[in-house]
Parts: C-alpha cells; structure tokens; sequence
C-alpha cells in the first residue's frame, strides 16, 4: 500500500525446513547488525511518509499464541463512498499496495465474493511468498470481512469497518486481523517487524483513499 519515495530493498529469501509440520527458517543470524538497522530506517522512511495526511494514523500488533494479531486505525478527510470504492477495488490492489503481486476476484455472489491473491510479505531483510484464497462478505458502506478458505496461511482473517464522523467530517476507518503463518517467524524480526509490514499496507491504502478523494467532485 506507497506515496512518497521510492526504495529499493535487497530481499534475502531464508532457508526454510519442515519442523513439525510448519515450515521453520533459521539462516536469521547471517545478516549483519548494521545491515538489520539500515533497513529498519528505510522501512520507516517509506512509512511515514504515506501517512502524514491522515490526521491519526496507527497500528499495533501482539502476539497471541501461534497467531499475530493486528489492529489499524485512521482517521480520514474524505467520502464514505470513497473509502468503500478503494477498499472493494480487489482487481486493483496491485497497483497501490505493496506486497500483493496479484489479486482477481473469482466468483461474486451478492455481497459474497471470492478472491484469489498473491505476493509476498516482507520482514525486514526476508521475503516470504503469499498465496490464499480468501472469502470476502461485504456488508455497504459498513464492513468489509474476509478469512482465507485456502493457501500458504494457516489462519488469516480480517475485518473493515467504516464509520463516519459528522463532526470533523472525517472518516474513521478501522482494521482487525489474525494472520498465522504456515512458517515459524525468525526470533530476530517478530511482531515488530510484522507490525511493519502491516503500517506499511495500511498506510498505503489510506494514501489512496486520500488520493482519490482530492480528485473527488465536492
């Protein structure tokens, strides 16, 4: 999800091996120190920049058992129609949110769609392939949620939800989500680095909605 400057980022893909059934990656203690701290700096470089519209923009994630749990917020100058068209632009995702190299809608059943995506998550210097398959319920202009059927996860789910403040004339928008991944996340990167990746899309995707909003008929 990137406004802002352009970074190029040198993606060492781990070593993994099967342990008790989850894949583990354990070649972590390769990379330098110094190399770990220039690209955290480069990870909030191109953070923050995305977000300096949004007048509250931020994301927490904990741990809870073999789960990250994720928690985003942002409040927003701009239409609720606005923030519905860029949140259900599933066949778009490619183009402003980083990390998602695909993204086609398979079948749509009223309000119930199923999409397919792909691309990678990025944990400071590793990258990690993304394949599921997720279902989708939309509920207009309120709430959009989805949990993965099938792929590479072995939990993922998340939820939308849009809610206008006729006071400030903003928009609040808010995420929930649970991701379990079908590896064991190296000790050196963690949460932390998880929470990254997550402020990193969000921010993204607020920035896009910030976008399409300027251009927006008032």
């Amino acid at each position: 999800m990137a406004r802002g400057g352009a970074a190029l980022l040198l993606l060492v893909q781990p070593r993994c091996h099967r342990h008790a059934g989850r894949r583990r990656c354990d070649n972590v203690e390769r990379v330098q120190p110094w190399s770990i701290s220039c690209v955290v700096a480069v990870l909030l470089a191109v953070q923050v920049a995305p977000g300096r519209a949004a007048e509250d923009l931020s994301v927490e994630a904990e741990r809870r058992g073999e789960r990250v749990a994720v928690q985003a917020r942002a409040q927003i100058s701009a239409p609720v129609a606005v923030v519905w068209e860029v949140l259900t632009d599933y066949e778009h995702l490619p183009r402003f949110i980083p990390g998602i190299a695909k993204s086609v809608v398979l079948s749509r059943d009223h309000s119930r769609l199923l999409v397919e995506q792909s691309g990678e998550a990025r944990f400071l210097v590793f990258s990690f392939p993304i394949e599921v398959r997720l279902e989708v319920t939309e509920r207009p202009p309120q709430a959009i949620s989805s949990r993965a059927v099938a792929g590479n996860v072995r939990h993922m789910s998340g939820r939308y939800e849009i809610q206008p403040d006729a006071e400030r004339g903003t928009v609040l928008l808010r995420y929930v989500g649970e991701i379990e991944p079908d590896f064991e996340l190296p000790p050196l990167i963690g949460v932390a680095a998880l929470r990254s990746t997550a402020t990193e899309q969000f921010a993204a995707m607020v920035a896009e909605i910030e976008r399409r909003a300027a251009g927006a008929p008032k």
